[in-house]
């Protein structure tokens, strides 16, 4: 596959959750406005456990989670507190400040639950990166999807494939997941500058060449390319026009270093919008 480049992502385990991230890497920092690329792996808890990410800050982004099994409470500082189910869109933009929390619903906790989904981040254009934050949730039902000839396409987020998802992203974005039978082929188009493909589930071709399970393929700009299902297959689709380099430390997302070091600064010393009810903080890496 010499026309794609191809990104092994590298394992790691957010508070006990097994996670892959291929994004950013060495090979690639960003593929159009996404700048961080979690997929969180197939997890059981059992009952009395669950996942449980505490209070912890962002600017400069904004979060997409996206669950494939299980469910998720998201609680922030604008007063926000939804269930996130499967198929889900939990969309929160950061802009200057904002703080959150993750974690297995109270039902589930008692009961034991699987977890498995992603988590990404998409940079903000530079004009809206101190704007005001802002959280929206919008159900599987909401998000437009297109079946044929054995593909299953829903356009989580952006704009792709003829269909717009009501997700309010700021700038040209795709996110899609993808569900080939075998047999079945989908002509990935340039509607978009950047694209990638991640294949989370089955076997695949792209242009008669094997794409890797559980790795990222990054597109070569202005080429369509043909993906084929070996066999059934679950992929994510994603994309957009690049935002230009950002710096990136622990959760924070800007274009200038400056807003990051102020911060770092803020939390640090407590000078940050807290999520009501919650005292219990995640704070900085040494």
């Amino acid at each position: 596959m010499t026309r794609v480049m191809l990104i092994h992502p590298r394992r790691e385990d957010v508070l006990g959750q097994s996670i892959l991230r291929p994004l950013p890497s060495a090979q690639c920092r960003s593929v159009g406005p996404f700048v961080f690329f979690d997929h969180m792996l197939e997890q059981d808890y059992p009952p009395g456990s669950g996942l449980n990410i505490g209070q912890h800050p962002h600017i400069g982004l904004s979060t997409l989670t996206y669950l494939f099994e299980g469910q998720l409470q998201h609680k922030d500082s604008l007063g926000s507190d939804q269930l996130v189910k499967p198929g889900d869109v939990s969309w929160m933009t950061a802009g200057q400040a904002v703080a959150h929390v993750e974690r297995t619903p109270a039902q589930l906790r008692q009961s034991g639950s699987r977890l498995h989904g992603l988590q990404l981040w998409l940079a903000l254009p530079a004009a809206q990166e101190q704007g005001a934050a802002s959280y929206s949730h919008t159900p599987a039902d909401a998000l437009p999807r297109s079946l044929a000839l054995g593909v299953d396409i829903c356009l989580v987020a952006g704009s792709g494939f003829c269909l717009e998802s009501p997700v309010p992203v700021p700038s040209p974005t795709l996110c899609a997941e993808l569900r080939l039978v075998a047999g079945a082929s989908l002509v990935i188009p340039v509607e978009h500058r950047e694209r990638a493909l991640y294949l989370i589930d089955g076997e695949a071709l792209l242009d008669d060449q094997p794409l890797p399970p559980r790795s990222m393929a990054v597109l070569p700009e202005g080429e369509i390319l043909t993906l084929s299902a070996c066999d059934e297959c679950h992929l994510i689709l994603v994309g957009g026009e690049p935002l230009g380099p950002r710096r990136m430390y622990w959760n924070f997302v800007a274009s200038d270093p400056a807003l990051i070091e102020l911060a770092r600064e803020r939390w640090k010393r407590h000078d940050w919008p807290q999520v009501p009810g919650e005292t219990e903080r995640i704070e900085l890496p040494d």
